[in-house]
């Protein structure tokens, strides 16, 4: 069997299935023959089902089809491609892993089972029969994959009354933390400003309260994890989850400043980790200035010289701060 004869065939299946044409193009094509490890001479008869992730389907086009891709492309594969498998119930997402966190390098995707069994048949005469069924469970098998993928979501309460789902994963675990121990605990009565996630960028986002506080934020700002207000003492708490990536050392608290700068609100910058042990690999990084939070120690806080605890600081990093508002909350707490 020719590569040809095998990208074409694909394009028919993908049209067959009903993907929308946005979708019935050779990338799409390639896509669904790295799904079914689909080599030329290979009959569809023998298709599989390996896991397989983004990176090693473009790497399966150029090996066995001589369709070589940018690396900058992989987004477009991603995006224009697999999500649509997804939706169709063609693929699974992680099903040796629900919980993986979406941006892990090691995600992977895989044929369903419904489908395998219906491409298995191709160029059959039992092709007709399997389809037509297919075609009637698409949409349920899509419902049922897209459920199994919310189950593993996590639930954070944001308010009494209220709770957001966020993308699985340590990191999104130690943000769950920070919303649901250190904000009552350090910032009691506090309000929800701002939630990152790593599957969707805007996990929650008050954007009218902020604005409130004299901030505009555009798509591109790089938001930090947490965004709390504490209106008793009238300051945005400004936290950033470590697990694998930096606190917040004197470019992030720069960067934070100029992205903050219109804030009616003081400004408290917090780095949270989920253990002392990783608290440990950032010491000499952690800016002066800010607050640490470790998850295994809740009910304290780490400061970062000064001779404030937690609170916010008046003029440029390093500066004597104004001590008009003394307020703080762990007096025990002071490393200077």
């Amino acid at each position: 069997m020719r590569k040809k004869d095998n990208i074409e065939s694909a394009l028919e299946i993908l049209a067959a299935l009903g993907l929308p044409r946005a979708q019935q193009n050779e990338r799409s094509a390639l896509c669904l023959l790295a799904l079914l490890n689909l080599i030329p001479g290979k009959a569809w008869a023998h298709s599989e089902n390996p896991l397989i992730g983004i990176t090693p389907m473009m790497k399966f086009s150029g090996k066995y089809y001589g369709r070589e891709y940018a690396p900058n492309t992989r987004e477009t594969f991603r995006r224009q491609t697999i999500h649509q498998f997804l939706q169709a119930g063609v693929a699974c997402y992680n099903p040796d892993r629900p919980d993986r966190p979406v941006n892990s390098p090691k995600a992977v995707y895989q044929i369903s089972p419904e489908a395998l069994a219906l491409l298995k048949t191709y160029g059959t005469n039992k092709w007709r029969a399997f389809l037509k069924r297919f075609l009637a469970i698409r949409k349920t098998l899509a419902q049922r994959y897209a459920n199994e993928r919310v189950q593993k979501l996590i639930s954070v309460r944001v308010a009494v009354d209220q709770k957001i789902r966020i993308s699985p994963g340590e990191h999104s675990e130690l943000i769950k933390a920070i919303i649901e121990s250190f904000a009552p605990r350090h910032a009691p009565g506090c309000r929800l400003v701002y939630v990152g996630d790593t599957g969707e960028k805007w996990g929650y986002f008050d954007e009218k309260l902020l604005a409130d506080l004299g901030v505009t934020i555009d798509s591109h700002g790089k938001m930090p994890d947490v965004v709390l207000f504490y209106p008793e003492k009238h300051w945005l708490l400004l936290v950033e989850s470590v697990t694998s990536h930096g606190p917040v050392d004197s470019k992030r608290h720069t960067e934070l400043a100029v992205l903050f700068a219109d804030s009616s609100a003081g400004l408290v910058y917090v780095t949270a980790f989920p253990s002392r042990a990783v608290m440990q690999r950032y010491l000499s990084e952690i800016a002066w200035e800010t607050e640490v939070w470790i998850a295994d120690a809740p009910s304290h806080l780490i400061h970062f010289n000064g001779p404030r605890f937690l609170g916010p600081y008046d003029g440029k990093l390093g500066e004597k701060p104004k001590l008009a508002d003394k307020g703080h909350l762990l007096p025990e707490y002071k490393t200077n």
